[in-house]
């Protein structure tokens, strides 16, 4: 069974099909980033982690309506830190 890939910067899972990947600045396609986050070698917008778990919450509250608020925002700061973009930002 073939791994799931996420996006490392804001989490969306990558199809297999590429669709939602980044491109790199030859127009090859980012194996890491998504095309929300990643275009033309370099990321759409700068922003801090905390930025970006805020601004991706109302797309996990649709996709795990189930979870509250809360439940997300300490699940996003726990697996955001993980990501590479953010990695580097870890304490």
């Amino acid at each position: 069974m073939k791994e799931m890939k996420f996006c490392q910067s804001c989490g969306m899972p990558l199809g297999d099909h590429l669709e939602e990947s980044g491109l790199e600045k030859d127009g090859s396609k980012s194996g890491d980033y998504c095309k929300y986050c990643y275009q033309d070698g370099a990321f759409t917008q700068e922003c801090t982690m905390e930025q970006m778990i805020e601004g991706c919450l109302p797309f996990e509250a649709k996709a795990f309506p189930e979870m509250s608020e809360a439940q997300l925002r300490a699940r996003a700061y726990e697996y955001f830190p993980t990501l590479k973009r953010w990695a580097k930002d870890a304490k």
